[in-house]
Formats: C-alpha cells, sequence, structure tokens
C-alpha cells in the first residue's frame, strides 16, 4: 500500500497520482485490480448508490458502512473517506470527535472534509494524528446554495482560492482535491503547494485525477458532467436482465447445463 510519504514523493517526481470512488467490496476490488493509486469513499454514495438527489442525507453510519466494506475489497489501496453533510462545521470539539470515530471505525487512511473555512479542523486532526485531505473549488455539500457550476471565475474568487489551498496546507492538509476551477488557476495552485493536489474537473496540470466510478463506466448515472471520460459501458446491463426476465418466463432458463442432476428421486419412489 501507498502511504502519505509515497504520494508526497510522486508528486516531487512528478508521477501523476490516480484516485477513483468506490462505494462497496466489488468496485474497490475492481480499482485495486486496476492498480489506481488511491480510493475515495465519496458522500457522492448517496446519490450514485442510495438513490437520494444529493449528497446531504448521507449520515456517519452510511459512510462508516460503505468505507468498512471498500476496504474489505482493496485491503492495500490508500482510502479516503468523507466527512458527510453536518458532520464538520459544527464546533470545534464535535467535529473532531467525528473524524476520530470515522478514522478509527472505517478503517480509512484519511478523512476528507470540504471548505476553506475549516482550518482549525484541519490543525486539531494534525495534532492528533488524523490525516485530512482538504476539498475546495465546487464542493458539493454546499451546492444548495452555490449550485453545480464552475467555481472562482472572477479574479477576487481566484485569489480566495489561493489564499484557501495555502491556508488549508499550512494548517496540516497532506493533500487537497481542487473540483470544477478553471485549469490554469489549478495548475498554479498545484505548483505552489508542497501537498499533492487531485483535480476533477480542473484540468491536466493537477498532480492527479479524480473521477466517480460510476460516471466512468457508465452504470446506472443520469448526468455526464463535462469533464468525465467514459472508459466503459455497464448500460447494457439492462438489456442483459430483461433478457433474463424473458428466459425465465418463456421457460428457455435454466437449461440442461445450468441444473444439478442425480438419481434420488429413483431411490426415493422406489423406497
Amino acid at each position: 500500500m501507498l502511504i502519505l510519504k509515497d504520494l508526497q514523493q510522486m508528486k516531487h517526481n512528478q508521477i501523476k497520482l490516480t484516485m477513483m470512488t468506490a462505494y462497496d467490496y466489488p468496485s474497490a476490488k475492481q480499482v485495486e485490480a486496476a492498480g489506481i493509486d488511491m480510493i475515495l469513499v465519496g458522500d457522492s454514495l448517496g446519490m450514485t448508490v442510495l438513490g437520494y438527489d444529493s449528497t446531504v442525507y448521507v449520515t456517519m453510519e452510511d459512510m462508516i458502512h460503505h468505507t468498512k466494506a471498500v476496504r474489505r475489497g482493496a485491503p492495500d489501496t490508500f482510502t479516503i473517506i468523507d466527512m458527510p453533510f453536518g458532520s464538520v462545521g459544527i464546533s470545534d470539539d464535535r467535529d473532531i470527535c467525528n473524524a476520530v470515530r470515522l478514522y478509527r471505525e472505517s478503517g480509512a487512511q484519511a478523512v476528507k472534509a470540504e471548505g476553506g473555512h475549516l482550518t482549525t479542523f484541519i490543525y486539531n486532526c494534525t495534532k492528533i494524528g488524523v490525516p485530512v485531505v482538504a476539498h475546495l473549488g465546487l464542493t458539493p455539500q454546499s451546492a444548495g446554495i452555490t449550485g453545480y457550476a464552475v467555481q472562482a471565475k472572477t479574479k477576487d474568487a481566484a485569489l480566495q482560492l489561493i489564499t484557501d489551498s495555502k491556508a488549508v496546507e499550512e494548517a496540516g492538509a497532506v493533500m487537497l482535491v481542487l473540483e470544477a476551477v478553471p485549469s490554469d488557476l489549478a495548475s498554479h495552485i498545484s505548483r505552489l503547494l508542497s501537498i499533492p493536489v487531485i483535480g476533477i474537473g480542473a484540468g491536466r496540470d493537477t498532480d492527479g485525477q479524480v473521477l466517480v466510478y460510476h460516471d466512468v463506466l457508465n452504470y446506472a448515472t443520469d448526468r455526464k458532467p463535462k469533464f468525465v471520460k467514459q472508459y466503459g459501458d455497464f448500460s447494457n446491463g439492462v438489456t442483459a436482465l430483461s433478457h433474463y426476465n424473458h428466459e425465465v418466463k418463456e421457460g428457455l432458463f435454466p437449461t440442461e447445463e445450468f441444473i444439478y442432476k442425480t438419481k434420488i428421486m429413483d431411490e426415493v419412489e422406489n423406497d
């Protein structure tokens, strides 16, 4: 398993980092088999797996449950767990307790928290040994206010993002995710910081990339953000399931090759 020191060295050596979301045992197993560097158990599971229309309904219990399954599927991959909506930014004491619980019970190697206002939280976690990945730019937990749109498109907003990026690093963040920001700005921030910067919709010049498993594989997803490239297609699952439904209804499945056979009934009837 890569550790934080390895990830930092990869940035230093200009080796691109890869991250993919995963939410359960089979997806995590696939991600690890593909050799991807890191897994993010994102609160996006609320929309991709649990069927919510936003991430705000995801609970601490949801995150722990899914991350434990991911760890069983990918025991040798560096795993990050999202702090769900309402678990951070409330009070210093409550925030740190929630971070410790997620870190301890899930088996993840780091927690991720959204927003540039969480420098105290990052500092407090770092002080007690909980690694924190910061998340700036488009922060889905705040999408009810900001909307799903490209961030930092004005000079003032860009300067604020630069300030926030430096602040979370100084507070002790071990990594930064930048979402939906202009590529030139993301490139500047990646060069400015010593910690790895992972982009999602932030251009090619960040230290690495992260995408959502279901988006990459066109797996029961109803939307395709501009920054998503699909590398596979699970959408034919409906066709396969319809075929199964038809064969059972028509008595075509199971055929001989799928049936266990003995002569046990001959013995039963002759008894």
